[in-house]
């Protein structure tokens, strides 16, 4: 078991306007005191657009998707081979997207027929898209079979079976790579060694069970191809400790394999979850400095075992994606509240919450807000920003200090909402769910349009 420093954050957090490490690129204070993304006014997409919306600063979105491709690139060609960089489309996923990420030669990781529709609708090659699932029903996976899929990320014994009748159906050989459990756990700076086998995900490498899953595989040639073995150790990571005791026990089975068959397995995938900064204290790795030591880790885990080195893949997930995007908000109310003896504490409510990102709520998630309609040098009180739905759970940003003097109208801005807010939104309590715009130099795009009244109405039957 091996531990590290988990990020420390204060009860308060207390920001400064636009930290750098955590707002989009094209976020900017104007010369009236408002915030504006890439010289568009936030007050304008406010009036425009309406209020929740989903921001998305391209330029940026696009910088890190090359930064992570051409950073894992150079770093796996210097140790002789190459890396493939798979989006993961759980993060967000919508068509024009996809479009960006196909133009930048990104692959694509999908887990469901809606999602691999996306996927299709876009034009996405299916050769460079790999679907995940712990059940993907028969018609899914028909489905990807259909549209060209490069990898089935298989994850049991049943679904092996299925990927061969379907294969066999279809007069076609299918890749496939087998999830397994490393038996690692990691989160922000911690990670556990000897644990995590309690989930639903993959093959246990303990007892033998994801060598079996392999050898079946093997039996199948003219309808399967394994490619290698792929593992996921969590999510928000900040360093690559975890990744070196996976990648010894991916590079471990794989040998096993080409030693108990006689079949070198040509990929390995190490996952992601990779993290991102949300609030100021956190201390993501850079694509330059995760690539570099991720390649070292896979050098000295083949020169161990004396094997080639495999092709590699990585999800970074959120990394893409997350720091690219902010929720602009109007406020509603705002509310004095006694929290202690000592504490005043303001509730400042929004109009969304919840439905639109729900991490908070699901995972006690941190964020940053800040003012978005105007500067304020009034004092800063402690805060809490709130949504509007019939939940006292219903909490946007939990603690942070913001002016005094934020009032109804006030718009408020939540940074790095860009991964796993859209995607886990719901329509609680009959909220509509908010727009996607896609903010560049150039102009706004709507990539979501928001829901309406009718839309939600329109599921009701007779």
């Amino acid at each position: 078991m091996a531990h590290r420093r988990r990020r420390i954050v204060s009860p308060v957090t207390s920001a400064t306007r636009l930290d750098a490490h955590v707002w989009p690129s094209g976020l900017s204070e104007n010369a009236g005191g408002e915030l504006a993304l890439h010289g568009h006014p936030l007050s304008e997409l406010a009036t425009t657009y309406g209020t929740p919306a989903y921001l998305v600063d391209v330029p940026d979105l696009l910088a890190r998707a090359c930064a992570f491709r051409d950073e894992f690139r150079t770093a796996f060609e210097a140790i002789g081979t190459t890396c493939d960089v798979f989006y993961a489309g759980k993060a967000f996923l919508c068509s024009a997207l996809v479009r960006l990420l196909d133009a930048e030669g990104l692959s694509l990781d999908v887990c469901t027929s809606g999602e691999l529709a996306v996927a299709a609708k876009a034009g996405f090659p299916g050769e460079r898209t790999g679907m995940h699932g712990n059940n993907k029903s028969v018609a899914e996976i028909e489905a990807a079979v259909d549209h060209g899929i490069g990898r089935i990320i298989v994850d049991s014994m049943v679904e092996i079976d299925r990927v061969v009748a379907i294969a066999r159906s279809r007069g076609v050989r299918v890749g496939v790579m087998l999830r397994v459990k490393t038996g690692v756990e990691a989160h922000t700076h911690e990670f556990i060694a000897t644990a995590h086998e309690d989930q639903k995900f993959g093959f246990s490498l303990s007892g033998g069970q994801a060598a079996e899953a392999a050898g079946e595989v093997l039996r199948h040639p003219d309808e399967l191809q394994l490619l290698g073995f792929h593992s996921h150790i969590g999510s928000q990571i900040f360093d690559s400790d975890g990744f070196r005791v996976a990648a010894q026990r991916l590079i471990a089975i794989q040998l096993q394999i080409a030693q108990d068959y006689g079949v070198v397995l040509p990929e390995l995938d190490l996952g992601g979850g990779f993290g991102i900064a949300y609030v100021p204290e956190d201390e993501p790795l850079a694509p330059r400095e995760m690539a570099t030591q991720l390649a070292a880790i896979v050098q000295a885990a083949c020169e161990e075992t004396r094997t080639p080195v495999p092709r590699v893949s990585i999800e970074p997930g959120r990394a893409i994606i997350g720091p690219a995007g902010i929720t602009l908000y109007e406020v509603g109310t705002v509310k004095p509240v006694q929290a202690t003896d000592e504490l005043v504490r303001t509730y400042i409510s929004v109009d969304g919450g919840m439905s639109d990102n729900p991490r908070p709520a699901l995972y006690q998630a941190d964020y940053v807000a800040t003012l978005a309609n105007r500067r304020s040098e009034a004092q800063q009180t402690q805060s809490r920003v709130v949504g509007k739905h019939c939940e006292s759970g219903d909490i946007v940003v939990r603690d942070q200090q913001l002016p005094s003097d934020v009032q109804p109208g006030d718009l408020l801005a939540v940074a790095a909402t860009g991964a796993y807010c859209r995607a886990l939104s719901s329509q609680y309590n009959h909220v509509t769910r908010p727009p996607v715009l896609a903010v560049t130099p150039d102009g706004v795009r709507t990539w979501l349009r928001r829901e309406t009244i009718d839309d939600l109405l329109a599921l009701e039957g007779e």
